[in-house]
């Protein structure tokens, strides 16, 4: 995979700004608060198979319509660095997380303060060199198809380690920051449950004299409005970021919401795109127009991985029955949903499935101005858990909730989601043939049952309602 070189717009801000900005003797880092950014075209070759759809034969690149980037945000918090990347990818595995994590504490930032997301979109490369490319997309190892996908997963593990060591070292600018909430309508529940979100947050960090330095918002919407094609694309997100950049001249970073139960209201395609994205980013330049409420200051950070346990009894009768269901689906079942029930067959026998799932769970909290709360839930959270945060902590202007962030095991329903099914029977993880085994969401991503409920002691809900109340 060649390398691509590391685009850097904190040069620039130095530049345009540090002269009139930067008190004589004064370091980068040592304003209360000052920020440097950086960004990487981390754009695949073409062939590469292309995540998010699963499909019998893999949907290769064929062209580009708009690149991917990886982006970089590095707050310096009276010294101290805290750094939010984003990556115009489906989603991170945990094996490529965890290495990724474990090289930027190696530069000298403590975990905690290292936020790394997925804008999530459906037309960038596969990134998951394990059961999953079988599973969802048909893709064998040993294989030319996945020998592409572990170039690419490592290389790009590269690219985030040298866009953050790069930003780490690039001269940061002092800034103030505020935070307002504005809003969007074009997701709606694709489950039919009541829970729609509209809320877009935007933090914008300012030069001293006012003008927007980054802008970092958010929706919950699947990025799912650019056609199922070959063309590498970020989709809406990384349109809107920069209609954002275009007419602020600063620089734009998006993080997903919870989008697990959110799709967009128009059909798939390029005009769809274009409207969503286009309407999305003007969105948060009006609202930026004026500062919003103060933020500052200092900045604490927690981190912790928590285990969510699976319905999956491991005694000898239970798994048979397990195993004869599954062999049913196999015989019956087409594509993606018989290839899981092969693996989860397979791994039955070997004894050799999970029984948990560990989700990040991660916050940073602005203490100083009016406080603001920014929780970071890994996996595809549906709209109840930022529901959640927003009724015990603040409301929208209290707290910024973010799926997506760190790794992805998989969808993470609700209580009500789990026991109802919703109308997709997905993001609950379970079918219709057997509810008793794992289905919908839990065959993409490879996982033998669903989440456990509450009812059952340790359910879904309640482990990471807790989790998020921990670190909150």
């Amino acid at each position: 995979m060649p390398r691509r070189p590391v685009l850097t717009t904190a040069a620039l801000f130095a530049a345009t700004l540090a002269a009139p900005l930067l008190a004589e003797g004064q370091a980068s880092g040592a304003a209360p608060m000052a920020v440097a950014v950086g960004k990487t075209d981390i754009t695949p070759e073409l062939d590469i198979p292309l995540a998010g759809y699963a499909t019998d034969t893999p949907r290769l690149a064929a062209g580009v319509h708009r690149p991917l980037y990886a982006r970089c945000t590095v707050f310096w918090d009276n010294g101290t660095p805290n750094v939010i990347v984003t990556a115009d990818v489906l989603a991170f595995p945990r094996a490529i997380h965890q290495a990724i994590r474990s090289r930027i504490v190696s530069l000298g930032v403590a975990s905690s303060h290292f936020v790394l997301t997925a804008t999530h979109t459906h037309n960038g490369p596969v990134l998951t060199p394990d059961i999953t490319a079988y599973t969802l997309y048909n893709i064998l190892d040993p294989s030319p198809h996945m020998d592409r996908v572990h170039g690419y997963a490592a290389w790009v593990q590269d690219q985030i380690v040298d866009l953050v060591r790069i930003s780490l070292a690039a001269t940061a600018v002092p800034c103030t920051l505020d935070y307002q909430v504005a809003d969007e309508a074009f997701s709606y529940n694709r489950e039919g449950m009541a829970g729609v979100e509209r809320d877009v947050p935007v933090l914008t960090a300012r030069a001293l004299d006012g003008s927007p330095l980054v802008v970092m918002f958010g929706y919950g919407c699947q990025p799912v409005v650019a056609p199922a094609e070959t063309l590498i694309d970020p989709d809406y997100p990384g349109l809107a970021v920069e209609v954002v950049e275009q007419q602020t001249g600063g620089f734009a970073q998006f993080l997903t919401g919870a989008a697990g139960d959110q799709d967009p209201v128009a059909s798939p395609g390029w005009q769809a795109l274009d409207d969503r994205g286009h309407d999305l980013g003007q969105t948060v330049v009006n609202t930026i127009t004026a500062p919003g409420r103060p933020v500052t200051g200092p900045i604490l950070t927690a981190y912790r991985d928590v285990d969510v346990r699976l319905d999956i009894t491991d005694t000898p009768s239970s798994l048979a029955a397990v195993r004869a269901n599954f062999a049913v689906r196999q015989a019956t079942a087409a594509g993606w949903i018989s290839r899981h029930a092969e693996v989860m067959i397979d791994q039955i026998d070997t004894h050799s499935f999970a029984f948990t799932t560990p989700v990040p769970v991660q916050t940073w909290r602005f203490t100083g101005g009016t406080p603001l709360r920014l929780a970071f839930l890994g996996g595809e959270p549906v709209s109840g858990y930022a529901a959640y945060c927003r009724s015990h902590y603040g409301g929208t202007n209290g707290i910024w909730f973010s799926g997506y962030a760190g790794e992805v095991p998989a969808y993470l329903p609700t209580e009500q989601l789990l026991t109802t099914g919703g109308a997709w029977r997905y993001a609950c993880g379970w079918s219709d043939d057997f509810p008793g085994i794992g289905g919908g969401a839990m065959c993409a991503y490879g996982i033998i049952a669903h989440y456990l409920r509450n009812a059952q002691g340790n359910g879904v809900e309640d482990t990471l309602i807790a989790a998020l109340n921990a670190v909150l």
